[in-house]
């Protein structure tokens, strides 16, 4: 008697059957799968030996969450002739957790800047500080700071920089710093979350890796977390920062990287309308009496205006920060104040949202390193979104008036 495979209805429900198509999806599909069938014990044995480069199971990799990470790759390597690689992960803080964790070792350190997102600054002083990796803060404009750090601390294997910095704005010459970071024998990793690939593409400059928060820009609809690794050594990306999301469990889900991928359509156009509301709003409130000051590279009176006019193209960003004369209480009091913006612990949105730090992102930060920093009581920081600038400037105007 010759074997039927589904020789009975309860076996043929619970199977899943073949899948059959005769032209490729126009859309990229979500595959929505926690493991990948094998022919035979051959093909088995084979993909396990090399599990970078193909499919077992999802935490190992995923069609959807490849394809998307291989496309932030390629915009962060377009027109450079080099290439680069990808892993996705499950949010930006995983991003960065990978990199370091695929990278170093007890004993390494990392040279990196007192302005950073202060979740990475937790990250680096609570986390990774007690597994035995020194951090050093120093001001990376300071070449000659960060060259001393670099020669009279030899174990330092990575340079992490954020530029424009979150969230002060202050940029970084990267050429600069990438020179000096492989001078002595260090790596520079460039978080490029506030730029995105469009406005600045680190590896022009000699960075070694890139990290984003794809939950912010390159998404830029506030539906999803999730983050992605970019390097230009393969053996580096494949076999250890790859490894370390695998064995860590930090990888990014099918359907928030397909999420991301909807996002990406539409960068482009985002980012232009982005960062000419952004540059309105920043010449609004340069003058406004209320107003210290205000940081956005794209405003001459920045301190690093020549900086980003070096290594950004296409504007200046989404992001700014102003300092009111009136310190805690009237940042206080503006934030709760405006009505068309909205206060939320994140950036990147089509729409326009405000935070103020020293009470929220940065509110476990020390406070002598925040001020040290240019993290102020008054600061205010305003990720500017794509709605009409008209309406976003008399919203902090009526919110500065009273």
């Amino acid at each position: 008697m010759t074997f039927q495979p589904f020789m009975h209805p309860d076996s043929l429900v619970a199977k899943e059957r073949a899948e059959k198509r005769t032209t490729a999806p126009h859309i990229l599909p979500i595959y929505a799968t926690s493991s990948f069938a094998f022919e035979n014990l051959d093909e088995c044995v084979e993909v396990f030996r090399n599990p970078a480069t193909a499919h077992t199971y999802s935490r190992y990799g995923n069609p959807t969450t490849d394809a998307v990470a291989q496309k932030i790759a390629d915009l962060e390597a377009l027109g450079l002739g080099i290439e680069a690689y990808g892993v996705m992960t499950s949010s930006g803080m995983s991003a960065i957790s990978a990199l370091l964790l695929g990278l170093l070792q007890n004993g390494d350190q990392i040279l990196t800047q007192g302005n950073l997102y202060g979740g990475t600054t937790e990250l680096l002083t609570d986390i990774f500080h007690p597994l035995g990796i020194e951090v050093h803060f120093v001001p990376l404009r300071d070449l000659e700071r960060v060259e001393q750090t670099l020669r009279t601390h030899p174990r330092i294997r990575m340079v992490y920089a954020e530029t424009p910095a979150n969230p002060t704005l202050a940029c970084i010459d990267l050429e600069a710093v990438a020179q000096l970071a492989h001078q002595y024998g260090a790596w520079l990793a460039v978080d490029n979350t506030f730029a995105t690939p469009l406005l600045q593409q680190p590896f022009a400059f000699g960075a070694d890796f890139i990290v984003h928060s794809a939950t912010k820009f390159l998404n830029g609809h506030g539906n999803s977390i999730a983050g992605v690794v970019i390097g230009r050594d393969a053996d580096l990306m494949r076999q250890r920062v790859w490894r370390a999301v695998k064995l860590t469990g930090t990888n990014c889900s099918p359907f928030e990287a397909w999420l991301a991928h909807n996002g990406l359509k539409t960068l482009a156009l985002r980012m232009e309308r982005h960062c000419t509301n952004a540059l309105a709003l920043a010449q609004h409130l340069a003058q406004h009496p209320a107003v210290a000051h205000v940081n956005y590279p794209g405003l001459p009176s920045h301190p690093d205006a020549g900086v980003a006019q070096k290594q950004m193209h296409g504007g200046f960003g989404a992001m700014l920060s102003f300092e009111l004369k009136g310190g805690f209480e009237a940042a206080l009091n503006c934030v709760n104040r405006l009505r068309f913006c909205s206060l939320a612990p994140t950036l990147g949105d089509v729409d326009t949202l405000v935070l103020h730090p020293a009470s929220s992102s940065h509110l476990n930060v020390p406070a002598e390193l925040r001020r040290q920093n240019g993290i102020s009581d008054g600061l205010i920081r305003v990720s500017v979104g794509i709605e009409n600038p008209v309406d976003i400037i008399a919203d902090f105007e009526q919110a500065l008036q009273r």
